[in-house]
């Protein structure tokens, strides 16, 4: 296994046909080197000329400590990580190349260093993180809820009563729910940055991040906004992968009605998926966190499979100081 540097054009050419997460794209990786902390660094594994697997890594230098991390913190992402390529089907060799790509990515970055500190969130795709343990990291899983949505009629029998009745009161009442622009991405933007700030809560993205990210990934986003007579009820910015919808931003809570417009959103999401995709693969539709109890509360009543994602890190008390201002800066997105 030889770990390389790779330059924009050789990860997009790399990045395979599904198992990627929408922030693995070079549009997307493209913004986060414009507004993330730290430089952006693009590794490849290979085994003689193939290249067999990927991680995108920021590194920062704050007070003499080494940060390198898979998301950037506070630029609201969920899981970004390792994509592991293997040439081969068998599962020894799957393993093996996991395992030297891991091996060699870690001491490639002086991980085991203690002013270095390694936070990396996997994509749910990633199914594998014991290397990670084995070259003394620590791994905990985390959980987000995903939805297939390849019928509609039939997903909503999985809904709990109360969301399918308050999706039934919705289809009763004059709610127009729209796709927006750039507009209509600020307006959600704002409306969730002022939740946040109601529960005194840190967060982290800003105007401009957020439009360069609508903007520069064209259609792997879709802005949603829910109007009634004109005046605007709310709004989630919706970001795609070749496997699925992910919800983003938005869904401050709102009701019209006695109905929850976030139930509106979300089923118009769910629709849209089965019948109107960006991306024809496109086929399950990630709540993006099962994390907080109070929220898991409501999207549970998806019917959403808890699907597990890996959270490594650099474990030991030398790191403790720097893993709270990690995690500060990089609260649950799933806070809405």
């Amino acid at each position: 296994m030889r770990i390389e540097r790779l330059d924009r054009d050789t990860w997009a050419g790399a990045l395979p046909e599904r198992g990627f997460e929408v922030f693995h794209t070079p549009e997307a990786l493209s913004v986060l080197d414009r507004h993330a902390s730290g430089d952006c660094h693009l590794f490849g594994g290979y085994r003689g000329e193939q290249l067999v697997a990927m991680v995108p890594l920021f590194v920062r230098h704050v007070g003499g400590l080494r940060i390198v991390s898979s998301p950037p913190p506070g630029m609201a992402i969920p899981n970004l990580g390792p994509l592991v390529m293997p040439t081969s089907p068998k599962q020894r060799k799957r393993e093996k190349v996991n395992r030297e790509f891991t091996a060699e990515l870690l001491e490639a970055l002086d991980a085991d260093s203690p002013r270095t500190f390694v936070r990396i969130l996997c994509p749910p795709d990633y199914t594998d993180p014991r290397p990670y343990r084995w070259n003394g990291l620590s791994v905990e899983p985390a959980f987000t809820y995903r939805l297939t949505a390849d019928d509609p009629d039939e997903l909503i029998d999985s809904f709990s009563r109360s969301l399918r009745r308050e999706i039934r009161s919705g289809a009763d009442l004059d709610i127009d729910i729209e796709t927006a622009g750039i507009r209509g991405g600020e307006r959600v933007f704002r409306e969730t940055a002022a939740r946040y700030a109601e529960q005194s809560e840190s967060f982290g993205p800003t105007w401009p991040y957020v439009r360069d990210v609508i903007e520069e990934l064209g259609e792997r986003c879709r802005v949603y906004v829910a109007r009634a007579d004109g005046d605007h009820l709310g709004g989630v910015i919706t970001l795609f992968s070749n496997d699925a919808a992910y919800y983003w931003l938005g869904g401050t809570r709102a009701t019209h009605e006695n109905v929850s417009i976030n139930s509106l959103l979300h089923w118009r999401i769910i629709n849209d998926i089965a019948d109107d995709p960006p991306i024809d693969s496109v086929n399950q539709y990630d709540l993006v966190g099962a994390n907080t109890e109070q929220l898991c509360r409501y999207k549970s009543k998806f019917g959403g499979e808890l699907t597990p994602y890996y959270v490594a890190e650099s474990g030991g008390m030398a790191m403790d100081v720097a893993k709270s201002g990690y995690q500060l800066v990089n609260r649950a997105i799933d806070r809405f």
